[in-house]
């Protein structure tokens, strides 16, 4: 797991764990802690995953073997999104959203913020549907244009979005060509 920490209190420090942090621990200097009163940790993304998969994930196939095990089979709508680096390599994944049983609530502001924080070039998102049907839904759609448009903003590419149904079933915005 990537972890990035910040505490507080005396003697305590700031433990940065993870592909792009120093493995040793970090203490910053007193008077920075004293301003610091809230306890936070914060799980980004699972570095594991990155490990497991390590090569390039630039096509459906390879984004369903990563993320059927973690969304697929769920009685509720799970979203989650793969972070890429510039050559399409897996820098870790991460759900953003749990939902019902047949919508999963979901803002750009909750995908990026992951993608920004592990400086992603970047992104796949996927969803499950419990139902095991995975054609796209109407709110399907828009969620994708809007993250699509987000991306382009942030100049974090939305590569593809994938919805995850049964067993063997699934279905990809990228191969249907309506990526918007």
């Amino acid at each position: 797991m990537i972890t990035m920490g910040i505490v507080s209190g005396r003697g305590m420090s700031v433990n940065l764990v993870g592909r792009y942090a120093n493995m040793e621990t970090l203490t910053p200097p007193k008077s920075y802690l004293k301003r610091l009163d809230v306890v936070r940790r914060i799980s980004l993304v699972s570095e594991d995953v990155a490990q497991e998969y390590a090569g390039a994930c630039d096509t459906p196939a390879k984004a369903l073997e990563i993320l059927r095990p973690l969304i697929g089979g769920k009685t509720r709508e799970h979203l989650a999104v793969i972070l890429l680096d510039a050559r399409s390599n897996v820098l870790g994944v991460m759900v953003v959203s749990i939902g019902t049983l047949s919508a999963s609530l979901v803002h750009p502001r909750e995908v990026f913020q992951p993608a920004i924080l592990a400086n992603a070039a970047a992104i796949i998102v996927a969803h499950n549907h419990p139902s095991s049907d995975p054609s796209p839904s109407k709110e399907d759609k828009e969620t994708t244009r809007r993250l699509v448009k987000a991306g382009e903003l942030l100049g974090i590419p939305l590569l593809d979005h994938v919805i995850i149904g049964g067993p063997d079933s699934s279905f990809s915005f990228k191969e249907a060509g309506i990526l918007c």
